[in-house]
């Protein structure tokens, strides 16, 4: 695979600091977002070794309406990974040598050639053996540098974001949201929050709600869909009669519970769609329980945009869910 847009984003960086000092320019790390250097030998490479590397690093990305990759990949021999190459963000290392590893070994390492760098290495004595480990382990590579790009997003955010979000968000539900900074537009009702960037094209959406917790059945799947449809019925009305928000039941859901900031969550991925017209899209929602209230909080990302590909959009979106803080319950001391 080619490898010039990478050239082209380290080749920027040094040009737009060309005047700064040469051991910063040197040090920070560039390309994209969702984007692995691959590095690995020709012959590996074309082998089945390297099919299994690239098939789980372009495996799907779950909940979306098509299947788009998780990441961009680019490759380099061993023998020409140097210079620029070695300030990508996100690199892959795969080493096959029987003189030197007994088995099969995984290491990650951060800010080795630049800072906000992330670099795997994949060390192994056969290609057989490094197939057989990558059919055992399929998803490790790729969900960590997933990982690593939405920790990046997140930090982003904490610095960059809508104050109009951040302070209707607090204001209603008493919590703390880092929403895009783009997300201007909104509507307000009881006991719940729409925030768009309203976009017309790539729009992305925020939902807020809450409802009592009287159900110890609230964190399933069912559940929370059938809360969500009667929530989304009342408060997202479509542009014709009768026409509203619900979850795409079609398509296979999926729920996955989670500890998000010492915090039980209920993650639920899957798709939306609009009854009475043909609008439609992705969406991951998130649930707590707001000890304070005990009242179910759900943050709601969404994504509308039919003229392109969905994955960032709805990574961008997922990634202001986990900058959510909802204050423990004060305790009374006694004395």
């Amino acid at each position: 695979m080619r490898t010039q847009h990478l050239f082209a984003f380290c080749l920027l960086g040094l040009l737009t600091l060309a005047g700064c000092n040469t051991s910063i320019v040197e040090k920070r790390a560039t390309g994209l977002p969702y984007e692995v250097l691959v590095v690995m030998d020709k012959t590996d490479w074309a082998g089945e070794a390297g099919e299994m590397v690239k098939a789980q690093l372009t495996s799907p990305v779950p909940g979306l309406p098509q299947p788009e990759a998780s990441m961009r990949i680019t490759y380099s021999p061993k023998e020409t990974f140097d210079g620029l190459l070695r300030y990508v963000r996100n690199i892959l290392i795969v080493d096959i040598d029987a003189t030197k590893y007994t088995q099969v070994s995984l290491s990650k390492s951060e800010d080795e050639w630049a800072t906000g760098q992330e670099v795997m290495r994949l060390s192994s004595p056969s290609s057989e053996e490094l197939v057989t480990y990558l059919t055992l382990n399929e998803a490790d590579i790729v969900n960590h540098f997933s990982k690593i790009e939405k920790e990046r997003r997140v930090a982003i955010l904490k610095k960059n974001y809508s104050q109009l979000a951040m302070d209707k968000v607090q204001e209603k539900f008493n919590i703390q949201l880092c929403a895009p900074d783009d997300m201007t537009y909104f509507k307000d009702t009881t006991d719940f929050l729409w925030v768009s960037n309203n976009a017309k094209t790539g729009r992305i959406d925020l939902l807020v709600y809450s409802f009592p917790y009287t159900d110890a059945n609230t964190f399933t799947e069912d559940y929370l869909v059938a809360k969500r449809d009667s929530v989304l019925k009342v408060n997202l009305p479509g542009a014709f009669p009768n026409s509203y928000m619900a979850t795409e039941t079609r398509v296979d859901l999926s729920y996955e519970p989670i500890t998000l900031n010492n915090q039980y969550c209920g993650v639920l991925r899957g798709l939306w769609k609009m009854v009475g017209d043909k609008m439609g899209g992705p969406f991951v929602s998130h649930a707590f329980l707001d000890e304070r209230t005990q009242r179910i909080v759900v943050t709601e990302g969404l994504v509308y945009a039919p003229e392109t590909m969905k994955r960032n959009l709805i990574r961008k979106i997922e990634a202001a869910l986990y900058t959510v803080h909802i204050p423990k319950p004060v305790v009374a001391q006694t004395y």
